[in-house]
């Protein structure tokens, strides 16, 4: 099995399709505004608004709630109607909820606002993950998806320093700028979509009526079994992930290893930092490799992160705690995380049959918004009841689970869907036959 050549970021943005270099340009931009704001979103609603801080978490709580009422509608619209409209009215959403939540001196106009944002958080994911497929093919579509993802780290890390450095709870209309920014950037890819990319509507041809799938349902998909341990996979990733780093890794940081707050902020940075600069690196090095095996090694990595992290319990308030800290969430986890992201999109748009790409990338992101519920909930009673011990086990055993539902999956796949390239056949070989 030969593995494809090593690319640079030069040979790739040249071997992409001129749509894939149009939508790769928009994502730093986009996410730089969402950086600004995403840290202080409940800084603002209690300290600037004056709301309660229980209101103001559970205002924050109708982004995933919304997102997830949403992403099933979604990529029904995405089968039908296309990706781009999708996008489109997504980001109408988030511009308008920026703007209101710029503005909202009440609970109510707040929650609307919050809402709005949640429609777009839950159409964006399956919308461009599936618009991404219709345009680029093959093992440069890993590829891209590993460089979409080092570009949203990029845009995030670079606003929140931004917005660390400008807002201020002291001068409110800081707040209102920023919110009003992000608004703004949400603009650059919607002038993208209408103007360079007016003519790509991200929407396969139907197979015939009687055609095998024609009319596939969420029920029809969801009793695949290689799409139930996908989501399996899907849930574990983000429980034990996404979900964990606004609640149980701050939560511990704070409450365990007892490290300053600036020691939590930091090791965001690092977090962003590593993964700009190591994706491209992941990347070449899973290239043609089998995806499931790369999730496999995404979730040995992450399980050496969380005993790491764990045994920062034991030497609270240490230097040892500090390095515990920033290595977990700097080194450990961020480069389990180029790992999972060069593998899982591309794993869920290989298997969706064309027409069902909606579908498929509605499901994934369900089932990571769902661990995104799940991760908080669990961290936050086990650490509120004193189970630091078992928080950090069960995250463990959740990594154990990842592998085993991975190597399941492997067997329900083709080598293609799995990233196996065919092995090149020599031209002596060829002309022989």
């Amino acid at each position: 099995m030969s593995n494809p050549p090593a690319l640079g970021l030069r040979d790739f943005l040249a071997a992409l399709p001129r749509e894939g270099r149009w939508l790769l340009a928009t994502v730093a931009i986009q996410l730089l505004g969402r950086g600004m704001t995403l840290p202080f979103t409940i800084i603002y609603l209690h300290e600037v608004r004056g709301f309660d801080l229980g209101l103001a978490g559970t205002l924050m709580g109708l982004i995933a709630i919304v997102g997830f009422v949403v992403t099933g509608p979604a990529g029904t619209l995405i089968d039908k109607y296309g990706a781009r409209p999708v996008i489109l009215g997504g980001l109408v959403c988030a511009i308008a909820g920026d703007v209101l939540l710029a503005f909202a001196d009440t609970p109510v106009l707040a929650g609307a606002a919050l809402c709005l944002l949640g429609v777009q958080a839950g159409v964006s994911w399956p919308a461009a993950n599936a618009l991404v497929a219709t345009v680029v093919e093959g093992e440069l579509r890993q590829r891209y998806y590993g460089v979409n993802f080092a570009l949203i780290n990029l845009g995030i890390g670079v606003g929140g320093v931004i917005g660390g450095l400008f807002i201020d709870v002291t001068r409110p209309e800081t707040f209102t700028y920023a919110f009003l920014g992000n608004a703004a950037t949400f603009t650059i890819p919607a002038l993208v979509l209408l103007g360079p990319l007016r003519h790509l509507h991200g929407r396969a041809a139907r197979p015939a009526a009687d055609a095998p799938d024609a009319t596939a349902s969420y029920a029809t998909i969801l009793r695949r079994p290689e799409v139930v341990w996908l989501v399996a996979i899907g849930v574990l990733l983000s429980t034990l992930g996404y979900g964990q780093i606004e609640s149980g890794f701050p939560a511990y940081s704070r409450q365990i290893a007892e490290v300053s707050t600036r020691v939590v902020g930091f090791a965001f940075v690092v977090n962003c930092a590593v993964i700009v600069l190591a994706q491209f690196w992941v990347m070449n090095r899973v290239s043609g490799r089998r995806r499931t095996r790369v999730l496999v090694a995404t979730a040995a990595i992450w399980g050496v992160a969380w005993v790491v992290f764990g045994a920062t319990g034991l030497v609270p308030g240490s230097v040892a705690a500090i390095i515990g800290v920033i290595a977990f969430q700097g080194l450990f986890f961020a480069l389990g995380e180029t790992l999972m992201q060069s593998a899982f999109p591309a794993l869920t748009n290989d298997m969706a049959p064309d027409h069902l790409r909606g579908r498929y990338n509605a499901i994934n992101s369900a089932s990571f918004q769902t661990g995104a519920i799940i991760g908080p909930v669990l961290a936050g009673f086990l650490l509120e009841h004193g189970q630091s011990t078992m928080f950090i086990a069960l995250m463990v055993v959740g990594c154990f689970g990842i592998v085993i539902a991975s190597m399941r999956l492997e067997r329900r796949i083709t080598p293609a869907v799995n990233g196996l390239r065919p092995p090149l056949i020599p031209e002596s070989a060829q002309t022989n036959a």
